[in-house]
C-alpha cells in the first residue's frame, strides 16, 4: 500500500509539474522535479516506480504523460462526493471554499445537531445527523469531513465507519481510533500554528 508521505509528494509533484508546463516545458527531469519540490531525484524515480511511471535519461519524463497519470491515481477525470459532520465555523468555510469545485471536489451536504441550521441557505443542503445514512447511500459517499468539537469526534467517526465511509478528514481536536482499513487525515490549525510560535 502506498503510504500517505509519497501521495502528499505526488500532489507536490502536481503542482511543480504545473509550474514547469506553464513556463513552456514539455519534459522534466528528476533532479528539476526533485529541486522544486525539495527531495532527491532518487526519491522521485523511486516515488514514480510504485505507479510504473516511466522517463529516459536523455529525454527526462514526459510532463503530458505524469499529469495525466497522477490525475488518473487521484480519480482527478470524474466527480470526486464528500460530506461535511459539524456546519460551524470550520464547516461553512469549508463548503464555501471555490478551491474544491475548481478540482472536481463535489460537497454534496452538511449535517449538524442544531435544528436552526437547516433553514439557513448555506452553499450546499444542511441536514439532521439522522439523515446520514440516506445521503451517504444514496450517492455512494466513501469520504468525509468532520468538523465538530472535541467531545464529539469519536462519536460521530464511529457512525461514519459503521455507514461505510473509508476516507476522514478530521478537523476535530481528537485523535481517532479507526479499523485499519480507514484512511484519516488531520488537520489541527491550533497545533500548526503553535509549532511556529515555537521557530518564531
Amino acid at each position: 500500500m502506498v503510504n500517505q508521505k509519497s501521495l502528499k509528494r505526488f500532489l507536490q509533484y502536481r503542482l511543480s509539474l504545473i509550474k514547469f508546463q506553464r513556463l513552456g516545458f514539455e519534459k522534466v527531469f528528476s533532479y528539476n522535479l526533485g529541486k522544486d519540490v525539495g527531495v532527491t531525484a532518487e526519491q522521485v524515480r523511486k516515488d514514480f516506480s510504485m505507479f510504473g511511471l516511466k522517463g529516459s535519461k536523455r529525454g527526462g519524463y514526459d510532463i503530458k504523460y505524469l499529469l495525466k497519470t497522477i490525475d488518473e491515481i487521484f480519480k482527478r477525470n470524474g466527480e470526486r462526493q464528500v460530506i461535511i459532520i459539524g456546519m460551524g465555523n470550520i464547516g461553512q468555510a469549508l463548503c464555501n471554499y471555490q478551491g474544491f469545485k475548481e478540482n472536481n471536489i463535489i460537497i454534496v451536504a452538511g449535517f449538524d445537531l442544531d435544528p436552526a441550521k437547516y433553514s439557513k441557505k448555506y452553499a450546499i443542503p444542511v441536514h439532521s445527523t439522522d439523515k446520514m445514512e440516506e445521503v451517504i447511500k444514496k450517492n455512494s459517499i466513501r469520504t468525509a469531513i468532520i468538523a465538530v468539537p472535541e467531545f464529539a469526534g469519536q462519536e460521530v467517526c464511529d457512525q461514519l465507519v459503521s455507514l461505510g465511509i473509508k476516507g476522514i478528514l478530521n478537523f476535530s481536536p481528537v485523535n481517532l481510533k479507526v479499523p485499519e482499513d480507514i484512511v484519516v487525515n488531520y488537520v489541527n490549525l491550533r497545533n500548526e500554528l503553535e509549532s511556529l510560535f515555537y521557530y518564531t
